[in-house]
């Protein structure tokens, strides 16, 4: 595509996950719509656009690399959709962080460099975490006899009396491994002055973190959370 002359140029990079969404388009209108409208506020020319039909837990990207690459080229601006449906993919946000061009999201064009950074260091602390505690309790649930490779996977470990105390245990597990990947942003969002339950709960949106089970941020998920990060604290002491 021809390179645009207007004042501020966009590069749309979209992004699906799997080869049937690729091929079916779905999700892609949606971020297409987000983006085209978010040029149009800004008096913006989407210039060139990139879509990416891969695996999330894949470093490889080579769509988003053509795409950064020509932002730097041409002094473009990357956009992308949804910031937050990324936050949790560690090797595309240190990839945008260290590519040296500019990028917006559009629903979060105030996102910077240090905001992407903080992401992609809680998304990687959580990945190892719950892969690790995921691992130790499947194998104590093979070591308690329970069935393994059931297709109704935790319903099964439901089912079975001793396999539920190890999910039991595996969900704790990635709920603290979660609660101490999001101590250091509580504790500078506290610095910031953001001390009350609802003033962390608005920061941490705006932040783009995620709640473990991807959700909104209340008063009583920030409440359950600091909690969890002091009872850490309590048991390291």
């Amino acid at each position: 595509m021809a390179i645009g002359t207007a004042a501020q140029r966009f590069i749309a990079y979209e992004r699906v996950s799997t080869a049937r969404q690729g091929a079916s388009g779905l999700g892609l209108a949606a971020q297409r719509s987000a983006i085209d409208a978010f040029a149009r506020s800004r008096g913006a020319e989407v210039t060139a656009r990139f879509t990416e039909v891969e695996s999330g837990k894949l470093a490889s990207r080579p769509e988003l690399d053509k795409a950064l690459n020509l932002a730097r080229l041409t002094g473009a601006t990357l956009v992308i959709a949804r910031l937050d449906r990324l936050s949790r993919n560690a090797a595309f946000l240190l990839t945008l962080r260290d590519s040296g061009a500019r990028f917006l999201a559009c629903d979060m064009p105030e996102a910077n460099d240090l905001t992407v950074g903080i992401m992609a260091l809680v998304a990687q602390a959580e990945r190892e975490a719950i892969s690790r505690r995921t691992k130790e309790a499947l194998a104590t649930a093979k070591a308690r006899g329970v069935r393994l490779g059931n297709p109704n996977g935790a319903a099964a470990l439901r089912r079975a009396g001793q396999g539920g105390t190890a999910l039991r245990a595996t969900v704790t597990a990635n709920a603290d491994a979660h609660a101490a990947a999001l101590a250091p942003v509580i504790a500078a969002l506290q610095a910031q002055g953001h001390t009350s339950l609802r003033a962390l709960a608005t920061a941490l949106a705006a932040a783009g973190m995620q709640t473990r089970r991807g959700g909104r941020w209340h008063v009583s998920t920030v409440r359950n959370l600091l909690a969890r990060i002091e009872r850490q604290d309590g048991a390291e002491e």
